[in-house]
């Protein structure tokens, strides 16, 4: 097909042109169907039900006539309306299976005529097309005439003509549109970006969910560190990230805690929360509000319109805070095996909706108001909990202390108390008593397709240290109150990152319990965070940070030599 058409035609200018053959491009020729004002399927299927219905019912009634010994000829009002439509659905039916199937062959035939008369006068063109590709540095390959449309295109990109945003819903080919769109960049801001992944890559996947206009994709390297003894089950957790001896550090701690009998991880809490911002004319009128949705009674009526916004979504609280005249609402309710964002906002605007009865001077000012709170640092998560809340223990012995962690129990637990918690509060630090969680989370969350955003939550984490029996072994724990995870939607559908949860034997929903996928997946988060942790904690306490860093954190590369060929 001849995309050129598609574009938008030029106003007619005044002056004598020649003749341009490259913005002349066959019409389509009209048919019946294109003046319905519905879609075709919808109409065929109006007159079709309309014709076999009409008929049935005069045949029924023909029927009765001659049992009853009634003229056939003597017909009642419904009757004879009943033979106008007959014949207005039959003219119809007869029209689209008779004058539109000629015009197919007629279509058919011009659009022949026409698609030579276009291969000839490519031909002319392909000379001039090619030089402008070659002057842009692209790489002609394949087709020629889809090369020379592609080119038209990203030449109407560049010049505003063609919408960039538009290009998959034009074209109906994903990866064709990435091209052109990345072509048009490279002439745009005059720069290439040659290392920016392409080939090998299923835009399909992402269109109207992942991300929208892409140009490519780009390479994290992932690596593994486990075995996890997690809750009696071994873990190998693939982490995302580009920061050297991060998944060395954290498989040292997984190893410390291997040897020592394994880890154990306790969910305490799970409920995703939104809560939209109201506003009343008076305080008065926002506080009877307040008192309508804490009450008890109220309560059962508001979960089942929540709950009509999917079969997993179940509403757990609601809690109000006033500002003024302005209420804030925060709903809380399980989302199964999904992160739940869309699924909690669903039922919320379910019960605006609900509460606008009741309450028609309620003005609704978001349906996000920020005491939710989602990718902020907010003391609402640390205290109350946003998604999945989880604590996880280990007892790590002396012997392993001293052999793997190369450091002791003592001063792991004065370091503990001087850096994560003294050291935390002296900077004001909210949900940050801890060493390095967000750098375990994000390195998961990019690995398992999570919101990387939502890492700012899901990292507030308490790590405490204390020696046990008798000062010999140490006791470490990670409590972390809102960890955003869950292993269906979003980026977890995609190739790579669905590979990352099969390998933690996550993937996708549980159909036997909804929501365990996800709630184990935190479960290995936590993990993985008390595993780092433990070894970074132990690397500061030995010394052996800056050496390690430098060691395995420096590129032996030659930049010198590499920025003298960009």
């Amino acid at each position: 097909m001849d995309l050129r058409r598609k574009l938008p035609p030029k106003p007619p200018s005044t002056t004598t042109k020649q003749p341009s053959h490259r913005s002349h491009s066959p019409t389509p020729i009209p048919k019946a169907s294109d003046a319905l004002p519905l879609p075709l399927y919808l109409t065929n299927t109006f007159f079709f039900t309309l014709f076999f219905s009409v008929a049935y019912y005069l045949l029924h009634r023909w029927r009765d006539k001659i049992r009853s010994g009634t003229p056939l000829h003597v017909v009642t009002l419904t009757e004879l309306s009943a033979i106008v439509l007959l014949i207005a659905s039959f003219i119809y039916l007869l029209g689209f299976f008779g004058i539109d199937f000629v015009q197919s062959f007629i279509s058919r035939e011009n659009e022949q005529l026409n698609n030579d008369d276009h291969n000839v006068v490519s031909a002319n063109n392909v000379l001039s097309d090619r030089r402008l590709v070659y002057d842009y540095g692209f790489d002609v390959t394949g087709d020629n005439d889809n090369d020379n449309d592609d080119d038209v295109i990203v030449k109407s990109v560049v010049s505003g003509e063609v919408n960039s945003y538009s290009l998959e819903a034009s074209l109906g080919d994903c990866y064709r549109a990435a091209k052109i769109r990345r072509r048009a960049v490279e002439r745009i801001v005059g720069r290439e970006v040659l290392g920016l992944g392409f080939e090998g890559f299923d835009y399909e996947s992402i269109l109207g969910q992942c991300c929208e206009m892409p140009i490519g994709y780009v390479q994290v390297p992932v690596g593994v560190a486990g075995p996890l003894l997690l809750n009696g089950g071994e873990f190998m957790v693939p982490m995302a990230t580009t920061e050297g001896c991060l998944v060395a550090s954290t498989n040292r701690g997984c190893k410390a805690i291997c040897l020592s009998g394994g880890a154990t991880a306790i969910l305490l809490k799970d409920g995703m929360t939104r809560a939209p911002v109201v506003r009343f004319a008076t305080a008065e009128r926002a506080s009877q509000l307040k008192f309508y949705l804490e009450d008890g009674v109220n309560f059962d009526t508001l979960s089942v319109v929540f709950n009509k916004s999917s079969r997993f979504a179940r509403l757990q609280n609601i809690q109000c805070s006033i500002a003024g005249k302005n209420l804030y609402i925060r709903f809380t309710c399980s989302t199964g095996d999904a992160m739940g964002m869309n699924m909690v906002s669903k039922g919320v605007q379910n019960v605006l909706d609900f509460l606008q009865n009741d309450f028609p001077d309620m003005d609704v000012i978001g349906i996000s108001g920020n005491f939710c709170s989602d990718k902020k640092p907010a003391a609402v998560n640390w205290i109350e909990g946003r998604g999945k809340s989880v604590v996880c223990e280990a007892v790590i012995t002396e012997e392993v202390v001293r052999k793997v962690l190369k450091t002791t129990v003592p001063a792991l637990v004065e370091l503990n108390m001087l850096k994560n918690l003294t050291g935390s509060a002296i900077a004001g630090s909210l949900g940050g008593f801890n060493a390095h969680a967000a750098n375990i989370v994000s390195a998961v969350f990019i690995a398992t397709g999570q919101d990387p955003a939502q890492n700012i939550e899901s990292s507030h984490c308490i790590t405490m240290m204390e020696a046990v029996n008798n000062g010999k072994d140490l006791h470490v724990s990670v409590t972390m109150p809102s960890i955003e995870v869950g292993t269906v939607g979003g980026g977890t559908q995609l190739a790579s990152q669905s590979a990352c949860l099969n390998l933690l034997g996550v993937k996708g929903a549980c159909i036997e319990s909804p929501g365990s996928n996800a709630q184990l997946l935190a479960r290995i988060v936590a993990g993985s965070v008390l595993a780092g942790e433990l070894s970074l904690m132990s690397a500061i306490s030995a010394g052996q940070l800056v050496k390690s860093h430098m060691k395995y954190n420096r590129s032996s590369r030659d930049m010198s030599a590499i920025a003298s060929k960009v």
